[in-house]
């Protein structure tokens, strides 16, 4: 077991680096803009077409997964997003810039419906939600830390924290190829057995609900999440710093529940327990924010909001890893596409919302996150005997 639990940690580090890379480039992307006379759209294009190639590549990777390894479908994801952070720093035109994020959708499309698997191939029912809050806990821990370190690595040069995210990329892949071993299978009672299509997972009653939650709720968190800078400037006058000192914060809450909580609340009152009340508080103060003239409750709400849909996350993955039996990549694989889809429709919808009127985005998403709510107590809640 201790063996099996180091290759879950080298697996799960891989998810880390990757973020830790991708946050490493945050401070620095406004000063790409200005200094390569990027427009906003020019910005906006380059995250459509990340999102566009994880859509279609997840699916995909995960049944190559299923099929020839988690361990070589890591690697192949590590090496690709090394060279997409590479030519990133290397780039002097617009159209390799594309090219680098198309290739960064697809390395995420590889990497994370794989190293879900490959941890929920290493663990049983019991340990599963302990292990899956550490997957999004390495995902929180590069996002908190990247950014600071992206801004001092941008000191020596705007491009470093890309060449810097490209070697930790590299040095990942290097240690998936040479230490990572290749997860035994196990099928438990009621799970999907290895026969079947994408079209028979989503035909199975098992899974067809809780995609159209992830489609819904995806829709509606992004709807809230991309633009809430924005409208946090806009409605309620934060600054830059305090902004930044709001999703540190809430980021590090976040950390720390899924390090320390995640399993017990697990525990105490199961996935679909957690996605319920994930869904019930996001939506309630969601919809606080949106008619709040205080700016500590406006602070406090959000904390709750964030802290919400990060345990819904790893909520709702470990529900599909304790189902998914020997098709754990598939299943990730979908899960990372409808998750996706509502990516880019979620953003899409806010900003022509927030054109119309600056708090609409808040009543829609609010709107969106209690009808799922709802749709959730529908959720067939018990998971079927080992």
């Amino acid at each position: 077991m201790t063996n099996k639990k180091s290759m879950m940690y080298l697996a799960i580090s891989n998810l880390f680096l990757v973020f830790l890379g991708a946050g490493l480039v945050i401070p620095v992307m406004p000063m790409l803009k200005e200094d390569m006379h990027l427009s906003g759209s020019t910005m906006g294009l380059m995250i459509s077409v990340f999102a566009v190639l994880q859509l279609i590549v997840s699916p995909i990777a995960g049944s190559l997964s299923d099929k020839v390894g988690r361990k070589l479908i890591i690697a192949i994801g590590m090496l690709i997003f090394a060279i997409s952070e590479l030519i990133f720093g290397l780039g002097q035109v617009v159209s390799w810039l594309y090219v680098s994020r198309g290739l960064g959708g697809i390395a995420a499309a590889l990497i994370m419906p794989s190293v879900t698997a490959y941890v929920a191939d290493v663990t049983t029912f019991d340990e599963r939600p302990k292990a899956m809050g550490l997957v999004s806990a390495a995902i929180s821990g590069g996002f908190i830390i990247g950014p600071g370190a992206g801004g001092f690595l941008a000191h020596f040069g705007m491009r470093v924290p890309f060449f810097a995210a490209a070697f930790l990329a590299f040095v990942g892949f290097v240690m998936t190829m040479l230490i990572l071993k290749e997860p035994e299978k196990q099928l438990v009672h009621g799970q999907v057995a290895e026969k079947g299509s994408v079209m028979d997972i989503l035909k199975d009653p098992i899974f067809t609900f809780p995609f159209v939650v992830i489609l819904i709720s995806s829709f509606g968190l992004q709807s809230f999440e991309s633009i809430y800078s924005i409208m946090a400037t806009v409605n309620f006058s934060f600054s830059t710093s305090e902004i930044a000192a709001i999703i540190t914060v809430s980021g590090v809450l976040a950390l720390i529940c899924q390090l320390v909580f995640f399993d017990g609340i697990i525990k105490r009152i199961g996935e679909v327990g957690l996605i319920r009340v994930s869904f019930f508080a996001s939506a309630i103060f969601v919809g606080v924010i949106a008619f709040t003239d205080s700016k500590w409750v406006v602070v406090l709400s959000t904390f709750v909001v964030f802290l919400a849909f990060d345990l819904l996350r790893p909520g709702i993955t470990t529900y599909l890893s304790k189902h998914a039996g020997d098709r754990q990549g598939t299943v990730n694989g979908l899960n990372s596409t409808f998750t996706s889809f509502g990516n880019i429709l979620g953003p899409m919808a806010s900003g022509i919302l927030f054109d119309i009127n600056h708090f609409y985005p808040y009543y829609v998403s609010a709107i969106v996150l209690l009808l799922t709510s709802f749709l959730s107590l529908m959720w067939k809640k018990e998971l079927p005997e080992k």
